[in-house]
């Protein structure tokens, strides 16, 4: 499965901004789906999942509350909304798929399909 993401763009802080994965491959609803954040000079962090197996959402605690992960499996999309963005949510922000056990949910190791991701800026 291939992903895209998009719908980033510039905010003030406090703004919201939703993203969208979209996905390629009759096999989407078959992966978990994660997001990731790459700030510049900083490696890919986990942000959110949606567990294909469970139907369980998972967040960095640094979002808890903030921001919120949902697919559409009909649609083979991942969305995430973003509220009450700060400016260090600033960078650019990926999709990608896997199969990962719980404890390695976290890990950008355990997805592929990357895409181009999309970049968000967050103006103080």
């Amino acid at each position: 499965v291939q992903l895209q993401a998009s719908g980033g763009g510039l905010v003030q802080a406090g703004g919201s901004l939703r993203l969208s994965c979209a996905a390629s491959g009759d096999t989407f609803s078959t992966y978990t789906i994660g997001w990731f954040h790459q700030a510049p000079g900083r490696e890919r962090e986990f942000v959110a999942a949606f567990r294909h197996t469970t139907r369980t959402t998972h967040y960095a605690d640094s979002v808890k509350g903030r921001f919120t992960i949902s697919r559409d499996n009909a649609k083979r999309t991942v969305f995430l909304q973003m509220n009450s963005l700060r400016p260090e949510d600033t960078g650019v922000y990926y999709c990608a798929a896997g199969r990962p056990i719980l404890s390695s949910l976290r890990s950008p190791d355990m997805y592929g399909g990357w895409g181009q991701g999309t970049q968000v800026t967050v103006s103080s």
